[in-house]
């Protein structure tokens, strides 16, 4: 399969780079036990750290180059954490923050900036209600068949990787908390307005990008249309994954599978069920002697960067019984949230999986009228996007706490 990138007339297709011109790499978190599918998880493992002493701390904690127990960091932005080296630590643990780990994974993370390597301080100065990121993962090209989509949306604060560890980008909608200063080469909007004879809102673009960005070995590309028709059409779809994917945040109502159907628990769960099997017969999630129904066939395949997300879910909830140190605390027995949040992830998969072939054909019907490309957007003065706009706008409204309690002014 010849790459898409190859071809000139695929190079002028726009990519998101062009149009959101501002990203930052992924979240390195450094050690595994500070993010875990339940908050209750991470307040055992911060008690377990805190009980340790002197050598024994540093070992639960998993010192790397970038942090140690005797690191001096700051605060991040927003988060009313201790700064005290961690070596002194005695306090109460940070409250956990719902983020989301992998796609379609959200988990709890300790928003400690000294348990973290890299946490992109400069997103959480503008994570807020209204913010929205886009995660533009990493290229996955396996010949002769899909491997998932190429973005996704979502209201939490995103790691930024995919299942197989492969870096993404992070693409804020907003610069600025509030949602000021979309993150918006300028001069696109007034173009698209001028050329589809409609408004066009900053969260039009991720959404148009939703329902026609294609991967390519560059980055998502993401095709205008030649017609004001097709932009609204495609916008529309793109709301509609948009919604699936915030799963009831920015007042999005909570995904529902159409003419009333929905999975339910048929059989009783296990009190720590194995790896799941699927029953197409009865469109079932089979959980040892547990089963939940309806699950279409697609939710159950679904998969990003080649891998079933289903089964990577399953897989990091019964993660830490198998391993060791703080990573290996984690709940003895199934927890009942959980099997909410899999009834909901389950529909938010069959909806989009539904949602393909709209992509498809939307896909084919820019291929065959493809509207402005990259040329035409560098002619009407948008692209380059100015060095400025790819750097995070300044905040300095207000003072960030540094090491051991010192403040600095950003």
């Amino acid at each position: 399969m010849r790459p898409v990138s190859d071809t000139p007339l695929v190079s002028d297709v726009p990519l998101l780079d062009d149009l959101m011109p501002w990203s930052v790499p992924p979240l390195r978190l450094g050690r595994a036990w500070v993010v875990a599918p339940d908050a209750r998880t991470l307040r055992a493992r911060w008690g377990a750290l805190v009980r340790a002493e002197g050598a024994e701390r540093e070992r639960l904690f998993r010192p790397t180059r970038a942090r140690g127990v005797r690191t001096g960091v700051g605060a991040l932005p927003g988060q009313s954490t201790g700064t005290v080296r961690l070596a002194r630590e005695a306090g109460p643990c940070p409250e956990p923050v719902r983020v989301l780990h992998e796609p379609f994974d959200e988990q709890w993370l300790l928003p400690d900036h000294r348990l973290i390597d890299s946490a992109r301080p400069e997103l959480w100065r503008i994570a807020d209600a209204r913010q929205l990121f886009v995660l533009e993962l990493g290229h996955v090209h396996q010949p002769g068949r899909a491997t998932g989509p190429a973005l996704l949306a979502s209201a939490l604060l995103p790691e930024g990787r995919s299942p197989g560890g492969r870096p993404g980008r992070i693409r804020p909608l907003y610069r600025r908390p509030d949602g000021a200063e979309p993150n918006l080469a300028p001069g696109l909007l007034p173009l698209l307005r001028g050329r589809y004879g409609c408004e066009v809102a900053p969260e039009d673009v991720p959404a148009w990008a939703l329902a026609a960005g294609r991967p390519s070995r560059d980055g998502c590309r993401v095709p205008l249309p030649a017609s004001g028709e097709r932009w609204r059409a495609g916008v529309e779809l793109g709301h509609r994954l948009l919604a699936a994917q915030l799963r009831g945040a920015h007042g999005a109502p909570a995904p529902r599978l159409p003419g009333g159907r929905r999975p339910y628990v048929r059989a009783a769960l296990p009190a720590w069920p194995a790896g799941p099997a699927y029953d197409a017969e009865t469109e079932a999630l089979v959980l040892d002697g547990g089963r939940i129904a309806p699950v279409p066939a697609a939710a159950w395949e679904f998969e990003v960067s080649g891998v079933r997300v289903l089964e990577r879910w399953f897989e990091r909830r019964g993660a830490h019984r198998e391993a060791e140190g703080l990573e290996g605390i984690g709940p003895a027995v199934w927890p009942q949230e959980w099997t909410s949040e899999l009834l909901a992830l389950i529909t938010v998969l069959a909806l989009l999986a539904e949602a393909e072939p709209e992509r498809a054909a939307l896909a084919a019907a820019l291929e065959a009228e493809p509207g402005p490309g990259a040329g035409e957007l560098r002619a009407a003065g948008v692209l380059p996007a100015p060095l400025a706009a790819r750097r995070p706008a300044s905040v300095l409204d207000h003072q960030e706490e540094g090491p051991d309690g010192q403040f600095a002014l950003l």
